[in-house]
């Protein structure tokens, strides 16, 4: 336990990489701060874990492909132990037949791929990112307010409304069709192949409770892909040495360096609030902290529910909070593999690609429907990893280990998980079997966290990776709902910087960058923002 200051400018709660990349801002600023993380070791879903002796993996998130360059350069990560073991990371999407399609940027091969469906990828990756170019600028600041219109909010409107413009009438007119539509409808406009448009979906819907039919996915598949606009390692996804709790260390030690105070292991069991203005912190262990400001990098739910209380929020707001979709769909699972897994019909060299199991888009949608009645996917897709191959220091010596993200695996899963997780784990081994022939002889040891592991081990309400789904009603002025979405809340000196607000979840680092430019751009006296605005 450390010896704290009784006071701060600042107390950030949880040092997830937002959290820390708002306290390293302020302490540039000037500002006294402090970082209470409830965990053993920073990075909140940035982790590495131990699973099995000597077979260690990425716990939670498992690529980077958002991560801003700038969070890199601000906080002199590379100076500071953060390193890539591998990037721009070909995906290769899995084949029963062993006929693989693998994407390199806007490049395809295997499969039997047409020229036509070649011609039309690169036309549809073009269009894409013009249109994840037009939302980068929006990304980097806060959502502007449609009620207050102060004249920054009113520039931020005419600049997107010009950079709309300015796509030209024809994609203009597809970025107003396309954000209504859902992604199922737009692969059958544009290819042939199965495998690319099974492809294109898990990415649409990854880490949602979405299926390829769902409203909103094309809009999930141009969030996933903003890092190809802004993201370090673009394009496409990367791996971090260590995995991804070196990410985490590296942010702390960067912080630490500019005088942050860091308290692992420091639970926050309240916000201290004196009428409608915070006075500070209070901890399970009985310290209190005072502060000015507190910044929550926490989900909505947790930070509203259980650190604010109901009691010090108005009645709509609770309702608001109660009303924020975010229960996980997604589990994780992990293997220590003894020896490098052979893949039918897979080239040794493609082993270490984003590999995908997800052979057409009726699969998908056929696996998400379970989920909508609380039941797991019969028939999951798969976003498989084998890190080690790229860092031999995941395992030991001629060993390795797999991670997966898998959906669909439903937070409230009928029956509760601790029966149903043994079944839902043979399941997936069996499922990889049927590409992956001799896994069953080559496992060691299996790890699978479910939604409510991911939520009692990493913190997240409802075990939900983004902090509350990235669909059309909760993304920019209505994250996490209105009347917040400026990183401002109801209560004086409240600022919220996670997943939860704008842009929203991913290891991307802007929530915690643009919470921190508003703290420092109010001046001595904040002003209120109205709850009621409709932002």
């Amino acid at each position: 336990m450390t010896d704290l200051k009784s006071a701060y400018d600042v107390v950030v709660i949880g040092g997830g990489h937002n959290g820390l990349a708002c306290a390293a801002s302020l302490a540039k600023a000037g500002k006294k701060v402090i970082v209470l993380e409830a965990l053993h070791s920073p990075g909140g879903a940035c982790a590495t874990t131990e699973f099995f002796e000597q077979f260690s993996v990425s716990s939670c998130a498992q690529w980077l492909y958002q991560l801003d360059e700038s969070v890199i350069s601000q906080m002199s990560l590379k100076q500071n132990g953060f390193e890539l073991s591998a990037r721009n990371i070909p995906t290769t999407i899995l084949s029963e037949t062993g006929n693989h399609l693998t994407i390199f940027g806007d490049r395809l091969a295997g499969a039997g791929i047409s020229e036509k469906d070649k011609m039309a990828f690169k036309s549809f990756n073009k269009q894409m990112m013009k249109f994840c170019d037009v939302l980068s600028k929006a990304f980097k600041r806060r959502p502007p307010s449609l009620i207050e219109r102060s004249f920054g909010d009113v520039l931020a409107l005419l600049g997107l409304g010009m950079k709309i413009k300015m796509l030209g009438k024809s994609d203009m007119r597809d970025l107003m069709r396309l954000g209504l539509i859902n992604i199922y409808d737009v692969m059958e406009e544009n290819f042939d192949n199965d495998l690319l448009k099974a492809a294109i979906s898990v990415d649409s819907v990854l880490g949602s409770h979405m299926g390829p039919r769902s409203p909103n996915t094309v809009f999930g598949y141009l969030y996933r892909h903003m890092g190809d606009i802004f993201g370090y390692g673009r394009p496409g996804v990367s791996l971090v040495r260590g995995g991804m709790g070196q990410l985490g260390q590296s942010m702390a030690k960067a912080v630490k360096a500019l005088g942050v105070d860091i308290e692992l292991n420091a639970v926050v069991d309240r916000i201290s609030i004196d009428v409608d203005k915070v006075t500070g912190v209070i901890l399970r262990d009985g310290r209190e902290l005072k502060a000015g400001i507190v910044v929550s990098s926490s989900d909505p739910k947790t930070t509203f529910e259980k650190f604010v209380g109901p009691v010090n929020l108005e009645t709509d707001t609770v309702r608001r909070v109660k009303n924020v979709r975010m229960k996980g769909d997604a589990a994780k699972l992990h293997i220590a593999l003894d020896g490098l897994p052979k893949f039918r019909g897979l080239a040794e060299s493609r082993t270490g690609d984003r590999l995908l199991i997800a052979p057409n888009m009726e699969y998908i949608e056929r696996a998400f429907n379970p989920s909508k009645y609380g039941q797991f996917s019969k028939s999951p897709i798969m976003d498989i990893s084998i890190p080690s191959i790229h860092d031999s220091g995941l395992a030991p010596d001629g060993k390795h280990v797999l991670s997966a993200i898998v959906q669909y695996a439903p937070y409230d899963l009928e029956g509760g998980w601790e029966a149903g997780k043994q079944p839902f784990q043979d399941l997936l081994i069996d499922c990889l079997s049927q590409y992956y022939p001799d896994i069953k002889q080559q496992t060691l040891s299996v790890e699978l966290l479910t939604p409510l592991d991911i939520e009692q081990r990493h913190l997240m309400h409802g075990g939900h990776w983004h902090h509350g789904e990235i669909s059309l009603d909760q993304v920019l002025m209505m994250r996490p709902f209105p009347g917040v979405s400026q990183y401002r809340t109801p209560i004086d000196g409240l600022y919220l910087s996670g997943a939860g607000t704008h842009p929203g979840g991913g290891v991307m680092g802007l929530a915690g960058l643009n919470t921190a430019k508003e703290i420092l751009s109010q001046k001595k006296k904040l002003k209120r923002p109205n709850f009621y605005d409709s932002t």
